[in-house]
């Protein structure tokens, strides 16, 4: 029996309009119908490295955006970290016909994140929370930013999240011990990238900088 990994995304197990998730679903129930191999199901977390979106908007404004609710508890991983546990399974094969591993370090709300990266640089971090309802925000999206699919995958995305049919709850395995916490992802890698927008004097009009400004 031949082994592989596939690598998708927390909500790949959820049928329905869920944004960004829906594709992963799919590709979960494609790979699915393969009879005569084991799968190992990596789901993953966000990525830690999507927070240097905002390296801009924290340099100029001191402050990130985004659609997910302040408080609300969302897991993160390092890219090494899923590259670190893809090798793992593919070296270590269980045997099992199908697995699904949940992959993230640590669960961490925007509000929370704001505080490691205010912390870490010294200055304090506001985390703004954009309504996916908001006509004024898409308008300016659409106009400057993107497409009506890419507004509707983020915003169903976010959705999904803030009002839980899509959750990170380990229901299949218990979440595999990850190195990388967010604390040491934005020392090391995050304030870098930083201090360059900061040096650089970083003004692209990208979509996260125009929703961070005053």
């Amino acid at each position: 029996m031949k082994l592989a990994v596939s690598l998708t995304a927390m909500g790949s197990g959820v049928k329905g309009t869920t944004g960004h998730f829906e594709s992963f679903h799919r590709l979960d129930e494609k790979l699915n119908e393969l009879g005569r191999i084991d799968l190992v199901h990596l789901r993953a977390a966000w990525f830690m490295e999507n927070v240097a979106a905002w390296t801009g908007p924290v340099a100029k404004y001191g402050r990130i955006a985004w659609f997910c609710k302040p408080d609300l508890k969302m897991p993160w991983v390092a890219t090494d970290d899923i590259a670190w546990l893809a090798a793992k399974e593919l070296i270590n094969p269980t045997g099992r016909h199908r697995v699904y591993r949940e992959v993230g370090s640590e669960d961490v709300s925007m509000n929370e994140l704001a505080a490691i990266i205010g912390k870490e640089i010294g200055r304090p971090v506001e985390y703004r929370y954009i309504e996916t309802t908001r006509k004024d925000v898409e308008a300016e999206f659409l106009a400057r930013f993107g497409t009506l699919a890419k507004w509707q995958d983020d915003t169903q995305s976010a959705d999904a999240l803030n009002n839980g049919v899509v959750r990170f709850d380990g229901e299949h395995e218990d979440r595999p011990k990850l190195p990388t916490t967010m604390e040491a992802f934005i020392s090391d890698v995050w304030k870098p990238r930083y201090l360059e927008a900061v040096r650089a004097g970083d003004e692209r009009e990208t979509f996260s900088m125009w929703t961070a400004r005053d």
